[in-house]
């Protein structure tokens, strides 16, 4: 008979430092990994490395990285910043415009949605939550 395995989450509390997205980064290659999820890691980095980027670069405070298994093959991550202002590009319907071609900014959100296979955010805690599953 299979064993089923229960849900699983993991919470990592990140300082405003330049540093924190890459241990992020490497945390989430790590735990994917030690859950089967290898598969997941090439959309999952990406995701996760523009979501922490905002927060490193928009905010000023502490943020986090949350990973939760959604359902076998599923991972949904999240990222919570003290800032309350849910970025335009994750709640659209439409897409925004794509940005000039000399703009070394604007691409973020945009791979977060052609990676994630759902996104969405939301304001929590004193500040939002970024979210994008990815897998399934």
């Amino acid at each position: 008979m299979p064993t089923v395995t229960p849900p699983w989450s993991y919470a990592l509390q990140l300082p405003h430092d330049p540093r924190a997205p890459r241990i992020a980064r490497v945390t989430l290659r790590a735990v994917l990994g030690e859950h089967g999820l290898g598969e997941l890691v090439p959309a999952a980095e990406l995701v996760a490395a523009e979501l922490l980027a905002n927060a490193q670069l928009h905010t000023t405070g502490p943020y986090a990285l949350r990973l939760r298994a959604v359902e076998p093959g599923r991972l949904r991550l999240g990222v919570w910043d003290t800032d309350p202002r849910v970025p335009p590009g994750l709640t659209e319907a439409v897409p925004p415009g794509a940005p000039p071609d000399d703009s070394e900014n604007g691409r973020g959100l945009p791979l977060v949605r052609a990676y994630a296979s759902a996104w969405g955010a939301g304001v929590v805690g004193g500040g939002k939550v970024v979210w994008a599953e990815c897998g399934g």
